[in-house]
């Protein structure tokens, strides 16, 4: 019986929560350079007349397609849930890259001895980061978006392109949060007039913690504003932490330019 009634509770609240993913409507981003299927959550009570934060997510190489619904798999849920948007009523945009494309530009090789990454200062004009900034400029046209309150974040692959889209746009971000990711150190000197929260977990071994490491030095080089969160024994799996971390939210929508 109580089996039974434990099937029936996992049932129920599967089913609460891909209702509260149905609030992400679908859409669709036209660019010069292609598409970029977005979902995009309003405030409950959405007014025009008023200036909301924006809150651009994006997620990792796992969640590439064309379905428009993979992307929401990891924090689709908490940004969706009742009490996040009545505490923190923003427009929250969940793009999907295509399932041939990536979010920033980097080279991944695995071998016995573990995993490498490279991240090439060149060739920077990925077509994907060129339909993120066209898509962040066209949901400032058409919705009522507070530009001080301008907020990114991403994990995996996302975390990358997070490091690249602030780099890309350096005036645009009041904070940037990156789970489980990296960069070029180089580019810190980019990536320094917002607040930064990088997450991993120090037993990674799809992208090893060093590549956040190294992130989180170079800006303290610099002395940005950034903190590191380390997840003793987790493996590439940081985002479940970090999601469940209820200080993520009312850290990020503190910050502001002004």
């Amino acid at each position: 019986m109580k089996r039974f009634l434990l099937l029936l509770l996992l049932l129920f609240s599967g089913s609460l929560m891909a209702q509260d993913l149905d609030r992400f409507e679908k859409q669709t981003f036209v660019g010069r350079d292609g598409e970029l299927p977005y979902r995009i959550l309003l405030p409950k009570h959405y007014n025009p007349d008023i200036a909301y934060p924006l809150v651009m997510f994006l997620h990792g190489s796992g969640e590439r397609g064309s379905d428009n619904s993979a992307q929401l798999k990891h924090g689709g849920a908490l940004f969706a849930s009742d009490a996040i948007r009545e505490d923190y009523p923003a427009i929250v945009v969940f793009p999907q890259c295509p399932l041939d494309g990536y979010w920033a530009n980097m080279e991944y090789s695995q071998t016995p001895d573990g995993v490498t990454i490279t991240y090439p200062r060149g060739n920077t004009q990925k077509m994907e980061q060129d339909l993120l900034e066209g898509l962040l400029k066209d949901l400032q046209k058409n919705y009522s978006v507070d530009k001080n309150r301008i907020y990114i974040g991403g994990l995996s692959m996302g975390a990358m392109g997070t490091f690249e889209l602030v780099r890309r746009n350096p005036r645009t971000f009041a904070a940037a949060f990156a789970i489980c990711g990296g960069a070029n150190p180089a580019i810190a000197g980019k990536l320094d007039r917002q607040p930064w929260w990088i997450f991993h977990g120090d037993a990674d071994q799809v992208v090893p913690i060093k590549y956040s490491q190294q992130m989180v030095d170079a800006l303290k080089r610099i002395d940005a504003d950034v903190q590191f969160t380390v997840y003793p024994d987790v493996g590439h799996d940081s985002w479940t932490a970090t999601f469940a971390n209820p200080e993520l939210l009312s850290w990020l929508f503190a910050q502001s330019k002004e």
